[in-house]
């Protein structure tokens, strides 16, 4: 029976979202439950009894007519002639995830690497004096930095097969859209841990460098590091739930399941979009002005003003409750 669900979450997930079609939807559902219940009864296989149910009842353009969803389905095939929805399968969804879950991990360790890649002078300084300490320290250094912008390119490509998301009407059926809701919701606890952990780690960093000594205060880098590599994989694999949950919208029958009850709502979609860009943008300035200037002992200070100012938008464009 809940093949025979699926199937109808794909049938109507075109069909605009109105009491007609809700309508029509459930008095679809329960035909079809009773001629499955019906053939069970009579001794049909459950295999048999689904295909039989999907090839008499699956077909909307047959039954529009009797369901009075004529003119709906006019209108939904010629908004899919107009503008068509690119539908995407469970399966395609779950690579999507992991491809982000991995890629937040990548893009994490790579700034993780570019905040400590100056600490590797001052190790080696300590470990072996002289020029060859000083040589040791600028190779390590730039070695750190040339893995991090391997991990950074290869993230980007990984992520290449994922552009037309920002670019096409996009949608997922109902199964899809809880599948990813369930994610979503277990990663809600991990999230918060992360984004504390960070934060406590950011805090740590100030007694550290109190401490005058070098190979002691070297700390403080990782640290940082470290806290900045929690930020960017929660809210990376965050990000990825809400990109899919937004792809539908109030005009389909599958329902818009961008939000869930707690989430932050923002006053309009200019300010959603700036929101949705906002640590990208951090992590390119970031990047450029550390490259720029090679004052990454400096610049890792760009996180903890982007956290603040991340939590001061937060508030300024949220949109207020009912």
């Amino acid at each position: 029976m809940e093949t025979i669900k699926n199937y109808l979450e794909t049938m109507f997930a075109n069909m605009p979202n109105t009491p007609e079609v809700k309508k029509a939807k459930a008095e679809l559902l329960s035909m079809m439950e009773d001629k499955f219940n019906e053939m069970i009864a009579d001794g049909v296989n459950e295999n048999q009894a689904v295909g039989t149910v999907i090839a008499e009842f699956g077909n909307l353009d047959e039954l529009a007519e009797d369901l009075g969803l004529t003119k709906a389905l006019q209108e939904t095939h010629e908004r899919e002639e107009s503008k068509p929805r690119r539908f995407l399968r469970m399966e395609e969804v779950e690579d999507y995830l992991n491809v982000m879950k991995g890629n937040g991990l990548l893009i994490g360790i790579g700034v993780l690497l570019c905040i400590t890649s100056v600490t590797w002078p001052i190790l080696f300084e300590f470990l072996l004096r002289g020029e060859v300490g000083d040589g040791l320290g600028v190779t390590g250094m730039f070695i750190s930095i040339a893995v991090a912008v391997a991990l950074f390119v290869f993230a980007g490509i990984r992520g290449n097969d994922w552009r037309f998301l920002d670019k096409e009407l996009c949608q997922i059926d109902l199964s899809t859209a809880d599948m990813v809701k369930s994610k979503k919701r277990d990663f809600k606890v991990p999230h918060a841990i992360m984004i504390a952990v960070a934060i406590m780690l950011f805090i740590l960093w100030i007694p550290t460098a109190a401490i005058d000594i070098d190979i002691v205060s070297n700390c403080l880098f990782y640290f940082v590091g470290a806290g900045v590599c929690l930020i960017i994989y929660a809210t990376t694999v965050m990000g990825s739930y809400e990109k899919v949950l937004k792809l539908n919208d109030s005009k389909t029958i599958s329902g818009s399941y961008g939000k869930d009850k707690g989430d932050i709502v923002y006053v309009n979609k200019f300010a959603e979009g700036v929101m949705e860009v906002y640590w990208p943008t951090v992590t390119c300035l970031y990047l450029i002005i550390s490259f720029v200037t090679m004052d990454w002992h400096i610049t890792w200070m760009i996180w903890v003003i982007g956290a603040i100012a991340h939590r001061l938008l937060e508030v300024v464009l949220a949109a207020e409750e009912d």
